[in-house]
C-alpha cells in the first residue's frame, strides 16, 4: 500500500446518514419505555442505524479481530510483565481460555487472532492468521517504532482482513490488541493525535499498584 492509495481509500469512507439517524431516534422515542431509559445502548443503536443506513438495522454477522504484537519500549521497564507473556496470551486465545473468548462465545461472535508483530514465532493454527510485519517494534524512546513503509503495511493488512471478513458475511467488526507494554505506545499516539499532555492520556496499565504508578 502506498500513501496515495491509502488517501484514496479514506476518501471512500462516507459520513453517517443523519436522516436515517433522526428517523431511528424518533422510532426509539416512540417505543413503550421512558425517553432515553436505555442510556448509551440507544446512542449505539442510532449510530449503527446511521452507519448501515437502515432505520431498523439487523446485525447477523459479527467478528472481533485481535491484533497481537510486541513493543520495543518495554526495554524501558514500562510494564509489570515480561514480553514473553504476549505469545503466551496468543496461545491462550487460540485455546479459548481468555475473557474475549468467553464474550465471543456468548455473543455468537467469530474471533480472529492475528500475529502482526509478536517478537517470537507462533505456530499456525485454526483461528490464527500470521501476518507479521516485523518481530516487535523498535524502542521508540531511541528510534522510530516503525518505518513508514512498515506502518503502511500494517494498515494494509488490517484493511485486507476486514474486507475478507466482510466478504464472508461480517456486518460488524470489533477490534482489539494484545501486546505487553501496549499502554505506552497507545498513550503516546493518543497524545500526538489530540495534542494533550502524555500525563493526561496515560492509564496505569495492567496490574500496577499505587506505588508503581
Amino acid at each position: 500500500m502506498t500513501e496515495s492509495s491509502l488517501r484514496a481509500l479514506l476518501k471512500r469512507i462516507e459520513p453517517l446518514d443523519e436522516e436515517v439517524m433522526q428517523q431511528a431516534q424518533m422510532r426509539m422515542d416512540n417505543l413503550t419505555k421512558p425517553l432515553g431509559s436505555l442510556g448509551r445502548l440507544e446512542r449505539i443503536a442510532i449510530h449503527i442505524a446511521g452507519i448501515m443506513r437502515q432505520v431498523k438495522p439487523r446485525v447477523d454477522g459479527k467478528a472481533v479481530v485481535v491484533m497481537a504484537g510486541d513493543h520495543g519500549v518495554v526495554q524501558e521497564g514500562v510494564s509489570l510483565y515480561p514480553q514473553e507473556v504476549t505469545v503466551q496470551m496468543v496461545h491462550n486465545f487460540i485455546r479459548g481460555g481468555a475473557a474475549i473468548n468467553v464474550l465471543s462465545r456468548h455473543g455468537d461472535v467469530r474471533l480472529i487472532v492475528v500475529d502482526i508483530g509478536v517478537s517470537a514465532d507462533v505456530e499456525p493454527s485454526e483461528g490464527l492468521l500470521i501476518r507479521k510485519v516485523r518481530y516487535g517494534t523498535r524502542n521508540f524512546t531511541q528510534d522510530p517504532a516503525m518505518t513508514r513503509p512498515e506502518a503502511l503495511q500494517a494498515i494494509a493488512i488490517g484493511i485486507d482482513i476486514a474486507e475478507q471478513l466482510i466478504n464472508e458475511g461480517a456486518q460488524m467488526l470489533a477490534l482489539g490488541d494484545m501486546g505487553i507494554g501496549n499502554t505506552t505506545p497507545s498513550s503516546a499516539i493518543t497524545a500526538v493525535l489530540t495534542g494533550r499532555l502524555v500525563e493526561e492520556v496515560t492509564g496505569r496499565g495492567t496490574g500496577l499498584d499505587d506505588a508503581q504508578w
